[in-house]
């Protein structure tokens, strides 16, 4: 585990913890899943469960997808520095997106990575068997959690500290790695080329922390598991990633913060991530 602990990644000095306020809007079942996730992305927790992110959860990935997987400009990830986080902003097919990004990021670079993915708190935060889907697909990495539903306003109380957390982890720390949907859901459409509106969220977050980005375009995955892992020995679609360069955003940065420029920022990544999927789209013609 010696490759995840080079440095103690600095935004640990800077702990954020949720206020009486912001935790009293949560039930028991979600306090108790928010308490334990976040002790399982600090300290030596962290680094234990790095760990098993790279030696199991990508190699069972790895098994589940070798016949059918096909990466592009994985250099763009291995070369980035380290010194400060990468913000990874990908569209959004499958439930199965960011694993499968991570676990190539894993096990075909070298870099110290600690992996975060923002999540929506319903589900995963919300009953044991999320928090058992948390372990077992994520590793604890499905942090910090946001309660976005229309139907628990209240709940936006904390979603200030989740907010705040998130822009800590993605202002500073040695191999931080976020994975972030910039449409903010799963899109459903058939065609891959399809996008949703880009929320500007991600750029409010961007605005503040500063982190590298690298727009990611993913197709053909599922959100079938059993049919997804099947597929890679029936010949299922072929899977394909393609990573970006870094985007240079210091234009935006020249702009005032707010809701506007947090909304050009999404548009512009996902026209980012659009320009991956002509190049799959010509690639897929060529294999035909």
């Amino acid at each position: 585990m010696a490759d995840e602990s080079l440095a103690k990644p600095a935004q640990e000095s800077l702990e954020l913890y949720p206020n009486a306020s912001e935790l009293s809007v949560l039930s028991p079942i979600e306090k108790i899943g928010f308490q334990l996730t976040h002790a399982m992305n600090r300290g030596r927790w962290k680094t234990f469960w790095t760990f098993c992110q790279r030696h199991l959860g990508s190699l069972w990935i790895k098994i589940c997808t070798y016949n059918l997987m096909n990466v592009f400009g994985i250099e763009n990830v291995a070369e980035v520095p380290v010194e400060r986080p990468v913000l990874l902003v990908a569209n959004h097919r499958s439930f199965f997106d960011m694993y499968v990004v991570s676990s190539v990021i894993f096990r075909q670079t070298k870099r110290p990575i600690r992996l975060y993915f923002p999540v929506r708190a319903k589900f995963f935060y919300t009953s044991p068997i999320g928090w058992l889907v948390n372990l077992v697909m994520g590793w604890w990495a499905m942090y910090p959690p946001f309660f976005r539903e229309a139907r628990e306003a209240e709940k936006r109380e904390f979603d200030k500290f989740s907010l705040a957390e998130l822009i800590r982890i993605a202002s500073s720390g040695y191999g931080t790695i976020i994975g972030f949907h910039p449409e903010g859901k799963r899109n459903l459409s058939e065609d891959p080329y399809n996008f949703l509106p880009a929320q500007p969220g991600v750029g409010a977050v961007i605005m503040k922390a500063r982190p590298n980005v690298i727009p990611v375009f993913i197709a053909g995955l599922g959100n079938h598991l059993p049919k997804q892992i099947l597929g890679n020995w029936t010949g299922g679609p072929k899977v394909r990633i393609w990573f970006g360069e870094p985007v240079d955003l210091e234009g935006f940065y020249e702009k005032s913060d707010r809701l506007r420029t947090h909304k050009e920022i999404a548009d512009h990544l996902m026209a980012k991530i659009a320009d991956l999927g002509k190049r799959d789209r010509e690639w897929m013609a060529d294999q035909n």
